[in-house]
């Protein structure tokens, strides 16, 4: 499909000559010489959202030359000028987790469309979109050789219903691949394989043009190909559906904040120290909403592995992206990555011409900066609850005894004994070790490291403690490829990091369980049990049900937690364990230095890995090849699934919007505080046959074993409405002391969330929900407002939003709030008893302030004012259609 851009006429359209081949483009600096305003200054960060602009200039595509203008303002205001733009990615990326319901909804949105009698192939993908599946694998097995094999059949088994309905998919779609199970996690084969920097296309009339690659996708981590100079970020798969429809991204232009790197990393540190004192300074400096992009002479030194772990990590300190420019470091990546030899020239011609390029003398306007000398970083870890509780290695034993009563209110020192086993069970033990992650499994000098830490380890006679359930879920089978070639693996697999697949595992919540017999020691002794993983997420509930405390580390850290069994050890000084002769054995001992690294992936990270590991990347295996579908243009929905349900969004929806109505006698289903995150919201993992979820799926016969997960069942809205508000860490504070995803229904009495919505829905009550500070933190997963709004919410209330669970609410039809002045739930002394009523919503403009009355028990009532957080005009649209995609689905059936 040709891409829709600016005429041929346009004052900015040149042509780059790149081996004698000639290449359209939109040329920054002919903006300048056309009088649009000097742009010499910008960070390259903001020149690929200004080439954007210019590209759809003039193309029917609501991009005006004020919108140009306006970036050139932005360096006059010193990096500030928020105008709303409408910006358009050439491309989308998707996991299945939150890509199966998005298929979902486009599959309903053809039955929409025929409804209110258009053309059921109008619902398209307008520009390329990839899906891979990564997410559905768990850990079942591990620590054996077959360990993989054996997970992916369990995969299989679980997962074929939606394997099936994601075929169908690939085939009724046009634009829409799909990347089949074991093949890798999707942020490390958009890295490897799939972004280019440079994009190429045809337009409109047949002529290639070339143009920064840019892209959103459904998952948060999407940031991660920021690494290599491609601006991409996370979107709730709602607003990814209305930018794979076409719809424009509605966005002011942000703030970029600049992070200066200097110097190099010493010996013994690794890339993950680095980004856990990036997130913690960047959290502490605030940066929500903003761009941030890295510059400095200390990129001289930083490869692009590590560049992209910084850049995963962009959710964790807030930011829309971490960016860094195009260099040298960009374009050996892409080389030794397979990247065709034309691909790299013309990259490298591309940045040179439009400004995209770092060289000595780069030197932009930012918002603000910070600075970091990367000689000061030393080992870290972060935890037990949150990435940015940044924790120096060399942390003493008192201190963590300190850290785990004050955050868990427990002391230690309990041991509780482990029934048929020769060991006790107490607080601080390590029971899950996972080297998972694109994080870091996209990284071959940490992943290398880790390889040697358990070499010298083996040949020590060590081994991993045996109530540690350790894993290797490597982000691609490029990984196992310099794993094997260095010999590496064997010695991993000897202290019981076998291979367990290919995807998100651990971080995600798919840890698998752990030993019955460590679970009813843990519920016992009401144990504080940790997990340590080399991910980017550690949020309370998230890893494991049974782990309360969770700390991310580099992977060679991961492999010597799992050797010590305990995170209640200095590791800096403390001996990790004894060898076969009886003999302290400490980190140093194992730690490999900086050029034995260096060594092995210079010998085995190769370019001929890549080639050949990518080359039939969307063929899969014998077991993908057999799943069997049709090729129907819309979806037989099948009755009994209970994967896989025709949502109920669209169905007797009239071809006319409504209007914005205020919200009256709302009653309130929770009051929630301070970082509350999606995983919160709309949980991933495991849940219980005691919970709605689980009974709903026991009353149509399904066994718990089969049970599976939160985020394999978000096809289907019944099991996602009865697990919205569901985690099991979760704490209404409408209830004393109770955990989980419980309230108080319409007479008062404890009840499930669900239950109580479904209780006040009958009854015609409009309901919200109260919240604290960064409200949304986390995933970008879609669930956490589809939930939210099929429970019958109307309005979010909070103290303030994270940006991408704001948009995903305003998507699903819900009002996010925010508290003004020095308001908040509790300073307004809020219980959950009381009334609320929003006036002032008919005749909203975007971020007005609004009065808002809060009836309390008493009867006495207090008016405040809520700044609504609808941000622009086109989602005051959204909201009167009930969603962005019911706005998307009537204008697609008029035309």
């Amino acid at each position: 499909m040709a891409v829709t851009v600016g005429n041929d006429s346009s004052k900015t359209r040149k042509t780059l000559t790149v081996k004698e081949n000639k290449i359209s483009y939109y040329s920054i600096a002919a903006a300048t010489e056309a009088g649009l305003g000097d742009f010499s200054k910008l960070p390259a960060v903001l020149k690929v959202v200004l080439e954007n602009m210019l590209r759809f200039e003039d193309s029917g595509f609501s991009v005006s030359t004020d919108d140009i203008k306006a970036f050139a303002e932005w360096g006059d205001k010193g990096g500030n000028n928020p105008r709303e733009i409408a910006y358009r990615p050439a491309r989308v990326l998707m996991q299945d987790f939150t890509g199966v319901p998005a298929v979902v909804d486009l599959a309903a949105m053809r039955d929409g469309i025929k409804a209110l009698g258009g053309d059921a192939t109008r619902i398209n993908p307008q520009v390329p979109v990839d899906l891979v599946i990564d997410h559905s694998v768990m850990i079942d097995a591990f620590g054996n050789p077959r360990a993989f094999q054996m997970n992916v059949d369990r995969e299989y088994e679980r997962n074929l219903e939606r394997y099936t309905f994601l075929k169908w998919g690939q085939g009724a779609f046009d634009n829409f691949r799909v990347v089949p199970p074991g093949t890798g996690i999707c942020h490390q084969v958009n890295l490897e394989y799939l972004a280019q920097t440079i994009w190429t296309d045809v337009d409109q009339d047949g002529n290639e043009i070339a143009y920064p690659d840019t892209l959103v996708g459904t998952d948060s981590h999407t940031t991660m190909v920021n690494g290599a100079a491609v601006l991409g970020w996370g979107v709730g798969g709602i607003e990814a559906e209305a930018a794979m429809l076409g719809q424009p991204i509605s966005m002011l232009i942000p703030e970029v904040i600049g992070f200066e790197l200097t110097g190099a990393m010493i010996e013994g540190t690794t890339g993950t120290d680095l980004v856990l004192k990036v997130v913690e300074m960047l959290r502490a400096k605030g940066v929500v909403g903003k761009f941030v992009e890295f510059y400095g002479e200390g990129l001289d030194r930083l490869p692009l592995a590590d560049r992209a772990t910084i850049a995963n990590m962009a959710p964790e300190y807030g930011a829309t992206c971490g960016f860094f420019p195009i260099d040298g470091e960009t374009l050996r990546y892409l080389r030794n990555t397979g990247r065709e030899e034309d691909r790299i020239a013309l990259v490298e011609a591309y940045a040179k011409e439009n400004g995209l390029w770092r060289g000595d003398d780069y030197a932009p306007i930012y918002t603000d900066t910070l600075h970091l000398d990367m000689g000061t970083i030393v080992p870290a870890i972060s935890g037990p609850k949150r990435p940015q509780d940044y924790i120096a290695l060399d942390r003493s034993q008192s201190a963590f005894h300190r850290e785990m009563e004050e955050t868990f209110k427990r002391p230690l020192g309990k041991e509780v004994a482990v029934k048929g086993e020769n060991y006790t069970l107490e607080s601080g033990k390590v029971v899950i070790a996972s080297i998972t992650s694109c994080t870091n499994t996209s990284n071959p000098y940490v992943m290398i490291g880790a390889g040697l830490v358990a070499r010298k380890a083996a040949a020590l006679g060590l081994n991993r403690k045996p109530w540690v359930k350790t894993s290797l879920a490597p982000g691609s089978q490029v990984v196992s490829a310099y794993l094997e070639a260095a010999g590496l693996q064997k010695d991993l697999d000897s202290i019981g990091f076998n291979l367990v697949g290919y995807g998100c595992t651990t971080c995600i919540g798919n840890s698998g369980p752990i030993q019955p017999e460590l679970s009813d020691a843990i519920a016992e002794g009401d144990l504080v049990a940790t997990s340590v993983l080399s991910g980017n997420r550690n949020f309370e509930g998230r890893i494991s049900p049974d782990v309360r405390a969770n700390y991310l580390a580099s992977p060679p850290l991961v492999v010597a937690y799992a050797l010590a069994g305990t995170m209640d050890i200095d590791l800096a000084n403390d001996p990790i364990a004894q060898d076969k002769d009886g003999k302290d054995v400490y980190l140093k001992d194992l730690w490999p230095s900086a050029k034995e690294v260096a060594d092995l992936v210079q010998e085995t990270v190769t370019r001929e890995a890549f080639q050949t590991k990518y080359a039939d990347v969307f063929k899969g295996d014998e077991k993908w090849q057999s799943v069997q579908t049709t090729a129907d243009e819309t979806y037989d929905w099948p009755t009994a699934s209970t994967y896989i349900q025709n949502p109920p969004y669209f169905q007797g929806m009239g071809p006319d919007a409504g209007t914005i109505t205020n919200i009256r006698g709302a009653k309130v289903l929770a009051l929630l505080g301070d970082m509350v995150t999606t995983d919160h919201i709309s949980p991933a993992g495991s849940f219980a046959t005691t919970t709605p979820a689980g009974k709903y799926l026991l009353d149509r016969q399904v066994q718990p074993r089969e049970f599976n997960s939160y985020g394999s069942r978000r096809g289907n809205h019944e099991i996602m409405m009865r697990g919205t508000f569901a985690n099991i860490r979760i704490k209404n504070e409408m209830l004393d002391g109770v955990e989980g995803g419980y309230t108080k229904g319409p007479d008062g009495t404890e009840t499930s969330i669900y239950e109580a919505s479904m209780a006040h829905q009958a009854n015609g009550t409009p309901l919200v929900i109260f919240g604290g500070e960064q409200y949304g933190a986390g995933s970008s997963r879609d669930w956490a407002a589809k939930g939210t709004a099929l429970l019958g919410v109307k309005a979010v209330i909070a103290e303030s939003f994270e940006r991408i669970h704001r948009s995903n609410l305003v998507g699903m039809g819900v009002i996010p709030f925010e508290f003004t002045g020095d308001d908040t739930r509790k300073t307004l002394g809020l219980t959950g008893e009381e009334t609320v009523s929003i006036t002032g919503l008919d005749t909203i403009e975007p971020l007005q302030n609004v009065p808002c009355e809060i009836t309390m028990v008493d009867g006495s009532i207090k008016t405040i004012t809520l700044k609504c957080r609808i941000d622009t005009a086109p989602e005051i649209e959204y909201i009167e259609h009930g969603g962005v995609l019911h706005y998307v689905l009537r204008d697609l059936a008029k035309t």
